[in-house]
């Protein structure tokens, strides 16, 4: 038997995984896209008009990107040209671009399909414009990092960019349902097991058809429950990448819903970024940020308890200093909020910028030498606690720089007492210069 028809016979007998074979043929067969394909949406638009543009589709791994840019190629005729970022060169590209020139000028356009297209290097990604431009390709570039951050803003000009959504629940029961009439059987899983599915394929549908094709290889006659399917597949880990956006989308997520006070919003995206793998410290130190940013003088102990948390982490180590940290995380999203501190500073950083290096006035400088007193350093200082309010309202800006405000604390929390403070040296500073 000869060697081309053993491996002919060989793939023919070989079976296609599941995802494979429930990768949708057509556009009306994708789920989770309807804002981009329904008919008056963007690429429905384009799809009715048979016109397309270079696009990038951004969204996570599993939502469809590869699968909608052949999809497209099919129902505007363009031939399908895919390339992988990570495993393509120059040389790659250039051979592309000579064929499409051919094939454009027998009729035909190319549809050039390049997933992870963001870790093409910024001379690559130039190399795509004149061929965009001149309409010898139309370009679809896949991505799931944040394309501002990763790609050229000469290439982002010339493409539209698509935001493909995670699957939700709907998405997923749907594809489930598709893999129980593939296989002719139902998943061997009870209800809270087929929830727990979803949950664990984390909008990514090529992982829950995976993972539902290791169900069906089980023994005819199982039932999982949640322990169970815990026991039969390996817990997938959250979708989260230190180093990429997801790490500060969540880090956002966490500091903007302390900032609104919702204590238990802020535990969930502080659980979720442990369960990403994240480091406590990472998490000790932006808390620590917050409270001195938007806590401040409302709770002066918030920058004492973000510390000691820090700290306690550093002694007891994970998972124990975890719960320190979770504490913490409660004191914040519960403490009353303010940045007039933060606000105060930036203010003042502002203000010695735009003044330059104006001097302090010489009676609160002091005058350690004859000299300098003739000059009239410490001349006409009033000491402070020789005044009967301990106040002497003396001016301490620079000579030529008027009194600013930098400071105006809110009526929340500890700074409610400080702004009763201030207001009271304000009418004796006002009464002392009217005399």
């Amino acid at each position: 038997m000869g060697t081309d028809r053993v491996a002919g016979l060989f793939e023919a007998q070989a079976p296609r995984p599941l995802a494979d074979r429930l990768r949708p043929q057509s556009l009306d067969q994708m789920v989770g896209q309807d804002h981009l394909l329904r008919p008056d949406g963007p690429i429905g638009r384009m799809i009715g008009s048979r016109r397309l543009v270079s696009m990038i589709l951004w969204g996570p791994p599993g939502c469809g990107k590869t699968t909608l840019a052949r999809l497209l190629a099919q129902t505007t005729d363009l031939h399908f040209e895919p390339l992988s970022a990570i495993f393509s060169g120059v040389a790659d590209l250039r051979r592309v671009f000579e064929a499409a020139r051919t094939r454009r000028q027998g009729g035909q356009g190319t549809l050039l399909f390049i997933d992870e297209i963001y870790r093409f290097n910024r001379a690559q990604q130039d190399g795509f414009l004149p061929y965009v431009e001149d309409g010898t390709v139309t370009l679809v570039g896949a991505t799931t990092e944040n394309p501002s951050f990763e790609l050229n803003a000469a290439l982002l000009s010339r493409a539209q960019v698509f935001v493909l959504n995670r699957l939700d629940d709907a998405a997923l029961e749907l594809l489930l349902a598709r893999a129980e009439a593939e296989e002719g059987r139902p998943l061997p899983l009870d209800p809270d097991a087929r929830a727990a599915v979803k949950a664990l394929a984390d909008g990514d549908g090529r992982y829950c058809l995976n993972l539902c094709e290791e169900l069906f290889a089980l023994p005819e006659g199982t039932m999982l429950d949640n322990n169970g399917l815990a026991a039969a597949v390996q817990r997938r880990m959250p979708l989260y990448d230190k180093a990429q956006e997801g790490h500060y989308n969540l880090i956002s997520a966490l500091h903007k819903s302390l900032r609104g006070s919702d204590t238990d919003a802020a535990l969930y995206w502080y659980a979720r970024m442990l369960a990403g793998g994240e480091d406590p410290r990472y998490i000790a130190r932006r808390l620590t940020r917050f409270a001195v940013e938007d806590i401040g003088m409302a709770d002066p102990a918030a920058l004492t308890q973000a510390t000691a948390a820090w700290e306690a982490y550093e002694r007891l180590g994970s998972p124990e200093g975890e719960l320190a940290i979770a504490q913490l995380v409660i004191y914040l999203g519960t403490a009353p909020k303010s940045n007039a501190a933060y606000t105060a500073y930036k203010e003042a950083a502002r203000a010695a910028k735009e003044t330059g290096s104006l001097s302090p006035p010489k009676h609160i400088l002091n005058a350690p030498t004859k000299l300098m007193k003739q000059l009239g350093y410490g001349h006409g200082y009033n000491y402070d606690h020789d005044t009967p309010e301990g106040f002497s309202g003396q001016n301490y800006f620079p000579e030529g720089m008027d009194r600013r405000p930098f400071y105006r604390p809110v009526e929340r929390g500890f700074e409610r007492e400080v702004r009763k403070r201030l207001d009271y040296w304000a009418r004796l500073r006002r009464d002392t210069s009217s005399r």
